[in-house]
């Protein structure tokens, strides 16, 4: 059987229903017409994959700008997709700032929900519940957060407040060199078995990578790239012979610092820790069992 496509896709929504000053995204409110051609957009590229049923299984990740699940366009690509019988799996980025309702017309045993805290936006007890809501409807959940400094207590609370079988996982805040104390590099690892590994800016040139033969991303207009953070166009899936470009490639970056992209290099090894679940960042290992294998030696650590 061939291997599962990987395809991120980020359309052109850009808004947010929150403000968290440590996030880059999300600072642009859309008028009605830009909402319309997101739409436009998205059930595009939802009836592209339709018609990709004799092609390779598919698993999709939507990885917005911005928060897309409160907008019922985005619900409905849920349901649409995860009726597709080549679809294996469908997940999405989000704050979890929305009604579960929606789950009911969803084949929800494809459904991940790749959830993140955000303490000044929200309630640990309310984000806690949306992540209980959204599990007790089948959707499978990916918890996480921003490891700033200011937000270790509320870190650690949060640790201690979800269930034992949810591996919680910080991101690294990559803006400063020198950013996390020895104390705190370790207590983080001590929540996060897999924190050292998104310190680091992965060396990646020249290294083998599964992203523009495995894995891709799609943009609104349908442009294709191995992923989303190399600009050069591999074809466009509505105007080109787009699987002709799905080959293997080495990566033209000098350095790859983001979990869903250096997820995708083989030399280290992630598929050992995710299996089919990489899309989602769920760990098929237990959270006990859970290490980094490779030698650490991070910038942001003081």
């Amino acid at each position: 059987m061939n291997k599962t496509l990987r395809i991120l896709y980020r359309g052109s929504l850009s808004s947010c229903n929150y403000g968290c000053t440590y996030c880059p995204f999300a600072k642009h409110n859309e008028t009605a017409a830009e909402h319309r051609a997101d739409d436009r957009a998205l059930k595009r590229f939802v009836a592209w994959v339709a018609e990709e049923s004799t092609a390779r299984p598919i698993g999709i990740l939507f990885t917005p700008w911005g928060e897309a699940l409160h907008h019922r366009r985005y619900q409905q690509a849920f349901r649409d997709l995860t009726q597709l019988a080549h679809v294996e799996k469908v997940a999405i980025q989000t704050n979890l700032a929305c009604r579960f309702d929606w789950l009911a017309a969803c084949d929800v045993q494809k459904v991940a929900l790749w959830a993140t805290f955000h303490p000044t936006e929200t309630t640990r007890a309310a984000f806690i519940g949306q992540v209980l809501a959204a599990r007790a409807q089948g959707a499978a959940v990916s918890v996480g957060v921003v490891g700033l400094r200011e937000h270790a207590e509320e870190i650690e609370k949060l640790r201690a407040e979800l269930p034992d079988d949810l591996y919680l996982w910080i991101n690294a805040y990559k803006r400063v060199e020198g950013y996390y104390s020895a104390e705190l590099f370790n207590h983080f690892t001590q929540i996060d078995p897999l924190f050292p590994l998104n310190t680091l800016r992965h060396p990646s040139a020249g290294y083998w990578c599964d992203a523009g033969e495995n894995a891709i991303s799609i943009d609104a207009l349908g442009d294709m790239r191995r992923c989303h953070f190399i600009r050069e166009p591999l074809a466009n899936i509505y105007r080109d012979d787009w699987r002709a470009a799905l080959q293997p490639r080495t990566c033209t970056n000098a350095t790859c610092g983001c979990h869903i992209g250096y997820v995708h290099l083989p030399h280290l090894n992630q598929s050992a820790i995710y299996g089919d679940q990489i899309l989602e960042r769920i760990p098929v290992i237990a959270r006990d069992d859970l290490r980094v294998e490779i030698p650490v030696v991070s910038a942001y650590v003081a």
